[in-house]
C-alpha cells in the first residue's frame, strides 16, 4: 500500500511539473505570436518603403535621362511610347 501511495504522489508531482511547463510554454507561445505579428507588420512597412524608394528612384532616373545622353533619352522615349501603347490598349478595351 505504501508503494501505491508513493507512486500516486510521484505521479502527482510529475503531473504538476508537466502542467507548470505547459503553462510556461503557453505563455511563451503567446509572446512569440505577438512578436511575430509585430515583425510581420514591420516587414510589410519596410516592403512598402522599399517599393516607394524604387518608384522614386525610377522617376529620378527618368528625369536624369531627360537631361542626359542621347542613348538615355532614346530609352526614356521608348519607355514612354510603351506606356502610351499600354494606355491606348486599356482605353480600347474599356470602349469595347
Amino acid at each position: 500500500m505504501n508503494n501505491t501511495l508513493e507512486a500516486i504522489h510521484l505521479l502527482e508531482v510529475k503531473l504538476n511539473d508537466l502542467l507548470a511547463k505547459y503553462e510556461f510554454l503557453k505563455e511563451e507561445n503567446e509572446i512569440l505570436l505577438q512578436q511575430n505579428g509585430k515583425l510581420q507588420i514591420l516587414l510589410s512597412e519596410n516592403k512598402q518603403q522599399l517599393e516607394d524608394q524604387k518608384n522614386k528612384f525610377d522617376l529620378l532616373r527618368v528625369a536624369k535621362t531627360m537631361e542626359g545622353s542621347n542613348e538615355d533619352t532614346r530609352n526614356t522615349k521608348l519607355k514612354i511610347n510603351t506606356l502610351i501603347r499600354e494606355i491606348d490598349k486599356c482605353i480600347s478595351l474599356l470602349n469595347a
